[in-house]
């Protein structure tokens, strides 16, 4: 299999981190160095505590983020960072440890307090710092025998290694020097002896008895009490009820686990004119940030309808069809005289006060969500001075003769409100076109209304709002790679 080379960013990150003396190291997973390298493997590296202002700094200045999980993911002396590769395209995931936190997957219960030898021993491998592969077989040892060989462990399936952690085990044994393994114990863990220490290594080799394996774990986590965040009771407690309340989660609330950022969430919202590739790059955008982040796209232009909305609409359409009004002239669209707006009848004012409402539900459930943290991420949006796209337009409709009738009046200020509370959103994105290759692009659509829109989005004057604007004309991967090195930046 080929292997991949390093990515830029993570090249760039070693390379400070040697140039500023930061000690670290990457402490698990070297069996696999290769892919940490490449971003296909998250990068696990343990820094000691006196240099974690300065670590942070490092990836700060690199463009990283710092990331809270799932709650039962969140760890004491762990945090998370994401930074972005645009050359590769790929997300590298920082898991920065300044204690040795281990334990099973749903609970990490136990942390092993020899943080300073264990980087004491570290020596420069190709890009990172690794600890010596005693001291790695060590750690690696009990990690895995609290993963695997505990009686709670065995009983949920879970009493066998991955092909991965198998591979891993064959490379530390055979790099490991045993009498170097025992001074490890010896001088460090002196509550592990060498006899119980390979009993947990033989419990992880294939063909070990189920007894022996128990009774290995039991050992050992007796000798580890000390060092639990809780005792085994609690600890088995503990997993029982976050593995039903995920089960939960995952097939009930079809909800999965996801990062959000620690400096807060962010409404996003991408305008463009019809044929500037608007949806497509929604689309491939909520691809790339839903595979780590707490994402999700929303179309504020057609909301879904609420229950009002529903009960409105079909009053009104018992009404017409029962005559109780006269027939409603469509309102004219594109390229007509604005003097020669007719009043289209009060059922499409009442619809239209309902679509405003359906779009500020919208946006006040999409506001909450990125206040918690998530990243919303809007098709069309709600600006003031656009006329053709998600506005207020009953105003603009209403010739003088009906402007001051008292209903139309109410209805186009309670329109107004609904949409004055829309207010910019954090980053605004405009793809902006030539109308001219919009209505090539776009011949299936009938050509003034293509032309109508994006000669709007084209003439508007952007330089008077916080937009950002770029240039759709260009190709799909070029747009695309912008706006994604924009958000990441501005995130």
């Amino acid at each position: 299999m080929d292997v991949l080379p390093p990515l830029t960013l993570v090249i760039r990150l070693c390379k400070l981190l040697e140039a500023e003396g930061i000690i670290y190291c990457h402490w698990k997973s070297n069996a696999a160095l290769h892919r940490s390298a490449s971003g296909d493997n998250d990068l696990d590296l343990l820094v000691k505590r006196s240099d974690i202002q300065r670590f942070r700094e490092i990836l700060l200045r690199l463009g990283f983020k710092e990331c809270l999980g799932d709650k039962i993911k969140q760890l004491p002396g762990v945090q998370d960072f994401l930074g972005f590769d645009p050359d590769a395209d790929k997300f590298i995931h920082v898991h920065a440890h300044y204690q040795l936190i281990f334990g099973h997957d749903l609970s990490k219960n136990y942390r092993l307090p020899i943080e300073e030898p264990y980087l004491e021993s570290s020596q420069l491998c190709g890009l990172f710092k690794v600890p010596a592969p005693e001291f790695e077989l060590v750690v690696f040892v009990i990690r895995m025998v609290i993963k695997h060989s505990t009686w709670d462990t065995i009983l949920n399936r879970e009493g066998s290694l991955s092909a991965t952690e198998k591979q891993e085990l064959v490379y530390l044994e055979a790099k490991a020097d045993p009498a170097k393994v025992s001074e490890v114990l010896k001088r460090h863990l002196p509550f592990i002896d060498v006899e119980l220490f390979d009993d947990c290594l033989s419990a992880l080799h294939p063909g070990c008895p189920l007894i022996k394996r128990i009774s290995a774990g039991w050992r050992l986590q007796d000798r580890l009490t000390a060092h639990a965040r809780r005792s085994q009771i609690g600890d088995s407690l503990v997993k029982q009820w976050r593995r039903l309340s995920l089960l939960f989660r995952w097939h009930v609330l079809k909800r999965r686990p996801r990062l959000r950022f620690a400096n807060g969430g962010a409404v996003v919202a991408i305008i463009g004119g019809d044929g500037a590739g608007k949806t497509t790059a929604i689309d491939e955008l909520h691809v790339w940030l839903s595979r780590h982040f707490d994402a999700k796209k929303v179309h504020i232009g057609k909301p879904s309808w609420s229950k009002t909305t529903v009960t409105v609409r079909g009053l009104l359409k018992i009404g017409n069809f029962l005559h109780l009004y006269p027939y409603e002239r469509v309102p004219v669209e594109f390229g007509e005289d604005e003097a020669l707006y007719e009043f289209p009848g009060f059922p499409w004012l009442i619809r239209r006060v309902c679509t405003a409402r359906d779009r500020f539900l919208i946006y006040m459930k999409e506001r909450r969500f990125a206040s918690n943290g998530g990243i919303v991420i809007c098709d069309r949006y709600h600006i003031r001075g656009i006329k053709l796209m998600e506005s207020s337009s009953a105003s603009i409709r209403m010739t003088n003769r009906v402007r001051d009738h008292w209903l139309v009046k109410l209805l186009i200020g309670i329109e107004t409100k609904y949409y004055q509370q829309i207010i910019l959103p954090e980053l605004l994105i405009v793809l902006r076109l030539d109308p001219d290759i919009a209505v090539h692009r776009k011949q299936e659509e009938h050509e003034i209304s293509v032309r109508a829109r994006s000669k709007e989005i084209w003439e508007f004057n952007w330089g008077e709002t916080p937009a950002r604007v770029i240039d759709a004309s260009q190709p799909k991967e070029v747009v695309l790679a912008e706006i994604k090195q924009l958000i990441w930046s501005e995130l």
